[in-house]
């Protein structure tokens, strides 16, 4: 399946569980690991692994091998591994924490709506 593909599917999946602050940066040229990064969280626990859960089972519908995931029971920073799309689910205080878009800085990001249409 195209990346494309997969990180609309991945979003959209996020989205639908109202997952805050998506935010895509492409890594192409950047990172050996992936194309893209789709960074986003949930306020809580139990909604970082519904967001997690849903993008899990919106890969696994559309046969997207799902290569790794990782953090799921503690639900402060899942980590999903399509392939070419790698999303970080966080808990909003990991997140600020940990930062991902500032230290991928250079990475310019995906328009979110663009890839939701």
């Amino acid at each position: 399946m195209n990346k494309n593909k997969v990180l609309q599917i991945a979003v959209r999946a996020a989205d639908d569980k109202k997952a805050e602050n998506i935010t895509i940066l492409d890594m192409k040229g950047i990172s050996l690991i992936s194309d893209f990064f789709l960074i986003c969280h949930g306020n809580s626990e139990k909604q970082v692994q519904a967001i997690a859960t849903e993008i899990k089972k919106s890969a696994q519908e559309q046969e997207i091998e799902l290569k790794r995931l990782e953090g799921f029971d503690q639900a402060r920073w899942v980590l999903i591994d399509l392939g070419d799309v790698v999303v970080h689910v966080f808990h909003k205080d990991e997140r600020v924490y940990y930062n991902l878009e500032k230290l991928w800085g250079d990475a310019p990001t995906v328009d979110v709506e663009g890839v939701l249409n």
